[in-house]
């Protein structure tokens, strides 16, 4: 499988999500959005992932063009997975509503599955969150889960063909540390309970190691159907 990748940031690339792709075997191209390339044509893609964006920034010449690839892939049955902004896009595109939240989310915050949830991960779980915006369930989509500020981490929507996931799965102590360095934290961050500091966040390298299996878990997932489509 070759996977296409949208970047909006050089401070919020692939992460992990590299590193996953080259160890299955599976080819991927990353599009730098923000450098002005433009997205790919939907009959060239064969799976798409669509990565987070800063929170608050005006949206530049690359928003049409990705909506747009969106709603097609999500038309052909194409294979679809976003994270963070990725993933508002997709929800958006399945006429869900896109809002900023009650409380922004920083650092590292407890997943709780959901009854109904589709994902093969535990029923208690800790994630990397960096967001002040969410998003409603689709319509005929199921939920991943929830933290005690944000109720709806993800979704499943079509059997598993299309994925949004709010929480940072892929995260590494390397990708927070560029965030930290070069990206104003989500809105409401300073005065929000659901917020953690730099130390926080990285004092222990093993709770990214940790994540690493959830997110083979979830991708593994999407990979086979992503093949089977």
């Amino acid at each position: 499988m070759h996977v296409h990748l949208l970047q909006h940031s050089p401070h919020l690339g692939p992460a992990r999500l590299g590193d996953w792709l080259d160890s299955m075997g599976h080819s991927h191209t990353v599009f730098h959005l923000d450098e002005g390339e433009l997205p790919p044509r939907a009959g060239d893609v064969e799976a798409l992932i669509v990565l987070d964006a800063p929170e608050g920034e005006p949206e530049t010449d690359w928003a049409r063009g990705e909506r747009k690839l969106i709603e097609r892939l999500l038309d052909g049955r194409r294979p679809l997975l976003g994270i963070g902004h990725g993933a508002r896009r997709i929800a958006e595109a399945l006429g869900a509503p896109v809002s900023r939240g009650t409380l922004a989310e920083t650092g590292w915050q407890p997943v709780t599955l959901a009854p109904t949830s589709p994902f093969d991960l535990p029923e208690r779980f800790e994630a990397f969150t960096w967001h002040r915006e969410i998003f409603a369930l689709p319509d005929d989509a199921l939920p991943l889960g929830g933290t005690p500020a944000s109720p709806l981490q993800g979704f499943a929507w079509d059997a598993g063909r299309v994925v949004g996931m709010l929480c940072h799965l892929e995260a590494t102590a390397e990708s927070v540390t560029a965030m930290l360095d070069h990206l104003p934290r989500p809105e409401g961050d300073a005065d929000s309970p659901y917020r953690q500091d730099r130390e926080a966040m990285l004092d222990d390298a093993r709770r990214f190691d940790r994540m690493a299996p959830l997110l083979d878990r979830v991708l593994s997932q999407w990979a086979k159907h992503a093949t089977a489509s």
